[in-house]
This record gives C-alpha cells, structure tokens and sequence, in this order.
C-alpha cells in the first residue's frame, strides 16, 4: 500500500491507496513544533485507527510546502514505516512542464495538484485549492503549468477581522442565513463566505477569459465544500486532489 503525504501550513493531509483506490485518509492540523517522534506516533495511530497496521505500508510518496516539517516526516516515516519517501521536488518525474518565470518558486502541492489534473480531467483547467491561501493554477490542454494568482485563506481572513477588530468575535466558518445579515456574527460570515464566494467567482471568469470557455474548474481543499455549494463555476469538486497526484507521480517515478 502506498501513503501519500502532503505537508500544508494550516493542514497535513494523509491517504493510503490500494492501487487507484483511496482508502482510509485523514486531515490534521500542522504544528510546526513537533518532534519526528510525535509525528511517528500520530501516523501508527491514524493507521491503526483505519484497520491498518505500520507493516501494511509499502512505499510512500511526499509533497511538502513546510521545509522544517520535510525533514521530520522523513525521519518519522524512517523510523516509524521504515520507508524512505519519495518527495516530490526537483529531479522527480511530474509529467507537468512547468512555464513560470521561476519554476522552483512554485510550491510542490501546486504541480502535484496540475500532475492530478492532466492525467484525471485534462486541460485547460483552474484549481482553485482553498488551504492557508487560496491559490488559483491555470494548467493548458497540453497539461503545462502556466501559473495561477495567490490570494489569502479565508481562514486567515477570519483570523485576522477577529485580531485586528476589536469588537468582532470568533466566528465560525459557517454560511449565513442571508447575505444582508441581522447581527454581527452573521454579518461577518456572509463577509467572509459570500464574499470568497465573490472572489471565486471574479477570479474564475478572469482566468476563462484567457485559458477560453471550454475551461474545467476544479476545486479542492480543506474548506471546499462550504465555497462550492454557494456557486456554479466549479465543475467538480475534489477535496483530495494532491492525495491523487501523488499516487501518479510515484508511479511515474517507479
């Protein structure tokens, strides 16, 4: 069975697959603090919690876009799967001919997700992956990336009214009755949902524009489902999106 692992700002996405097939998988949160040890033990426990056990393990391939954290999973996986990790960077086969002005500058989830892409829907697409930022990637017909826009998370936008403002509360990131709001909870969610909804939207009809109509939409991330049931640009959503890249990516490498 392979593991595949991809290390986020906010999230730690984690999967096992039985060949194409995605069995259990988890999402958790990053800490940038954690030890190898640590690591080790919540990956044997997440297995162990999907009927698994460390030995039913065989390979495992790794995305990551937290330098610090890269070296601790390797380690963890070492000690813990005794594995090796493939990591996805330069020198790996991606199949995804990468057309920006600085290629390393590209984050790995960010060719991961164009690599899931070219081989599961084809081009042209936008990924619009919804994680510490949300990010939209233009990948063409012929599966290159050509590059994307970066915006901020909208979980750093929530974060940050809440900081900075000191009469707006915490809110959860839950879609509001209405858009004009009653109270100011309410207020802040269809701020913060209708108005990623909004940017979504813009960014979208921006990025058909260039790449033409016939352009797919695919969404993925922590946070997609909230964002895609309140629009119609997104043709399919797909929350575990690096999960997949990664199986094709080690089977291109093997």
């Amino acid at each position: 069975m392979l593991m595949t692992i991809d290390i986020g700002n906010t999230n730690i996405s984690l999967g096992v697959y039985q060949g194409e097939k995605l069995g259990p998988r988890w999402r958790v949160s990053t800490d940038h603090q954690r030890m190898p040890d640590e690591y080790g033990l919540q990956i044997d426990g997440l297995l162990k919690h999907g009927g698994l056990l460390p030995g039913d393990i065989t390979a495992v391939c790794l995305a990551s876009v937290v330098p610090q954290l890269t070296g601790v999973f390797l380690q963890a996986c070492q000690d813990y799967l005794n594995l090796d990790p493939l990591v996805v960077d330069a020198g790996v086969k991606t199949g995804v001919r990468i057309l920006y002005e600085t290629p390393k500058s590209v984050g790995a989830d960010r060719i991961v997700d164009a690599a899931a892409v070219q081989h599961l829907f084809g081009g042209p697409a936008c990924v619009v992956d919804f994680g510490t930022g949300t990010t939209f990637d233009a990948i063409s017909a012929e599966g290159d990336y050509l590059g994307g826009a970066i915006a901020p998370g909208i979980g750093i936008a929530a974060d940050a009214l809440f900081r900075r403002a000191a009469k707006l509360p915490k809110v959860d990131l839950n879609t509001p009755p209405s858009a004009i709001a009653k109270n100011t909870p309410h207020a802040m969610q269809s701020g913060l949902i209708f108005g990623y909804v909004g940017l979504v939207e813009g960014m979208v009809a921006r990025f058909k524009r260039e790449l033409g109509p016939e352009m797919k939409v695919i969404a993925t991330g922590g946070l997609t489902d909230i964002i895609a049931r309140e629009t119609d640009v997104i043709d399919i959503v797909a929350p575990w999106l690096t999960l997949d890249g990664l199986r094709i990516i080690w089977n291109m490498n093997q």
